[in-house]
């Protein structure tokens, strides 16, 4: 970047040269974080020519989350704002489980849901803030570069580092897979909708649902499962090329393998980096959600009836033995702990990153809170009950919807750019970590990605159940990043100084065993 000191300002000269070391500093640390991704023969992450003069450049990428690169944010020095650095992180954990967050309510019952989405806020944030100090608390000369599988690495040596990426992977592949899940469904819902318009065709769902303009529908009452396509006809078209349509055109026979011709593909590039140009597509997903909830309830009204502990026809107790899949979810849904180290690492005031890291959770519990409680609320009971909310909230209005049908194309195209980017990671760390190489042969890669994608079409085709997918992967690697990992490594830091209490022995061996009971109970309900 050119650097330019007037002459007759020789006061300032200390204070440039000192951003310029500043900004080289900040350079080299970027140029890091790509070579620590892959080999230096690969040169899928060696920092390009467009990087290198920018050393705010960097790709961040949560699971089930956002992929966005930190670009012209900076203060042209390599550091963040405060305002900026609390976007990132809620840009980053803003992700698919806002749409399983009304479903989680109504398993927990609303008031619980309302309780444990504050708990497991405060939780989360408190493990996230011993993620960011356990790299201070090494005692050694420079590892402002380390994230925090180095830092398990350093406290657990290999275990900690093959561990790690274990359960990374886990987080990867869950993602990658309810993208998959969703991706068919919204491909399904998209293209229903354009066929019936194009050939003028009015079609009635056949599943219990409310009258009138803005439909809300209850896909699983007719069974134990979401319907597919079965659907009656009521006006004008060709039956025959309508049944046709229905034959080739199904949610979970046919759609999910339409997307292996365009996926696979992309995921088999060397890099993905073309794809991070669409990131703004998922802060305007999260945003028309808001609006599109705010719209719908004003349209539907209130429908709340308190009961604690009765089952009702219409509603749903306050207190749910369920409410463990709604924590299942939340683990993820404020999963940021892998990456947070880096986040907060180019704010430009580092005294304020507790405050940051607050405020940014803060934000993401109302926008979760919100979401779920707007569309609880609102759910037209009578005449349908709390029950019918589905795992992905958008399924609960039809695809000839036109809001819920912007939403769906939204989040199609976001998916669709952010799944690459997504496999380019777990190729990155996989394949590294076995063969010293990101890209060993395409061989190598194919064998990856199609294992991937059969992981996806599998789920698609037998269990396309979001959430449930969500809070299975989110209390596996939550139970490593969340709660083990950040209340072991403070425990030893403290032990190691000599510094352990038995009131902090006890509050952390407590955190473990949330977290290990969080995973336990997923599999027993």
């Amino acid at each position: 970047r050119p650097f330019h000191v007037e002459p007759t300002n020789i006061v300032s000269v200390d204070d440039d040269m000192q951003r310029v070391t500043d900004e080289a500093s900040a350079m080299n640390k970027r140029i890091h974080y790509y070579s620590k991704l892959t080999s230096p023969a690969d040169e899928a992450l060696i920092a390009p020519d467009h990087v290198l003069p920018a050393p705010d450049e960097i790709y961040m990428y949560s699971p089930l989350g956002t992929a966005f690169k930190v670009d012209s944010c900076t203060d042209g020095y390599g550091k963040n704002s405060s305002l900026v650095t609390i976007f990132m992180i809620w840009n980053t954990m803003m992700g698919t489980s806002i749409l399983s967050i009304p479903w989680g309510i109504k398993q927990a019952g609303f008031t619980s849901g309302i309780v444990l989405i504050v708990l497991m806020g405060i939780l989360t944030l408190y493990c996230c803030y011993r993620v960011v100090k356990s790299r201070q608390m090494i005692p050694l000369t420079d590892t402002s570069n380390w994230e925090f599988p180095d830092v398990c690495k350093y406290y657990f040596g290999s275990f900690g580092q093959w561990s790690s990426l274990l359960f990374s992977m886990v987080s990867l592949v869950g993602a990658m897979v309810v993208y998959w899940v969703l991706m068919s469904n919204f491909l399904f819902n998209t293209g229903k909708f354009i066929y019936n318009f194009v050939h003028d065709i009015n079609v009635t769902d056949i599943v219990p649902g409310t009258n009138g303009s803005n439909k809300v529908v209850c896909p699983s009452a007719a069974s134990g499962h979401p319907p597919q396509n079965r659907s009656v006809m009521f006006s004008s078209g060709n039956r025959t090329g309508f049944e046709l349509f229905e034959e080739w055109w199904n949610k979970s026979q046919t759609v999910p393998f339409y997307l292996i011709a365009v996926l696979l593909p992309l995921l088999n590039l060397k890099s993905p980096s073309f794809f991070a140009k669409f990131n703004v597509l998922g802060t305007i997903s999260v945003v028309y959600l808001v609006f599109l909830v705010t719209v719908k309830a004003a349209h539907l009204g209130i429908h709340l009836e308190f009961n604690w502990f009765t089952e009702d026809e219409f509603f749903v107790p306050e207190f749910r033995i369920l409410f463990p899949q709604l924590t299942g979810v939340l683990t993820l849904a404020f999963f940021i702990h892998n990456c947070v180290i880096t986040l907060l690492q180019n704010n430009r005031n580092q005294e304020n990153n507790v405050r940051d890291l607050s405020v940014a959770y803060f934000l993401v519990g109302l926008t979760y809170l919100y979401v779920g409680v707007i569309i609880f609320a609102s759910f037209p009971s009578p005449p349908l009950s709390k029950e019918c909310i589905e795992q992905n909230f958008l399924d609960n209005f039809p695809s000839d919807d036109i809001m819920s049908f912007v939403a769906r194309i939204f989040l199609l195209f976001q998916m669709m750019t952010v799944y690459p980017l997504l496999g380019y990671l777990a190729r990155v760390q996989l394949l590294r970590q076995f063969f010293g190489n990101a890209y060993p042969s395409l061989f190598h890669v194919l064998i990856l990605n199609l294992a991937i994608v059969g992981a996806g079409v599998t789920m698609a085709r037998f269990y396309p159940n979001i959430g449930g997918i969500i809070r299975y992967s989110g209390a596996t690697c939550g139970l490593a990043f969340v709660f083990v990992y950040p209340s072991l490594i403070y425990m030893i830091s403290l032990h190691r100084a000599g510094q352990l209490t038995w009131p902090a022995l006890i509050i952390h061996i407590f955190i473990i065993l949330l977290g290990l009971a969080n995973l336990i109970a997923q599999f027993l309900l």
